[in-house]
């Protein structure tokens, strides 16, 4: 009874939306950059850390894949689009990696 009146999701419909969505936002994300440069806005964290005395004793045990969403060399917002597109592949496959396991609808092997 309760499976007659369940909705069925489109899965390839979902990721088709899913991915304009996430695409649209990481193209907006230079725009977001230059805002940022603009009313000098910096991470609240920096501040903290600086507030504090964290940042005298800072050391850096495992640097970031794209550290300050940049490619050193790179113009700033061309660096920061690029990571905003590698971080959201990175994102998609392991989601569709930890994913793949959980549905229902392929063929046993």
């Amino acid at each position: 009874m309760l499976a007659d009146r369940t909705p069925s999701i489109d899965g390839g419909r979902l990721l088709r939306r899913g991915t304009a969505v996430v695409a649209g936002l990481t193209v907006l994300s230079p725009a977001f950059a230059w805002s940022a440069q603009r009313v000098n806005y910096t991470e609240p964290l920096e501040h903290a850390a600086e507030t504090t005395g964290a940042t005298a004793h800072a050391v850096t045990t495992l640097p970031g894949l794209l550290p300050d969403y940049g490619i050193a060399g790179v113009d700033p917002y061309l660096g920061t689009l690029v990571s905003g597109f590698v971080g959201a592949g990175l994102v998609l496959a392991v989601g569709w990696l930890v994913g793949r396991p959980l549905t229902t609808d392929r063929e046993p092997r």
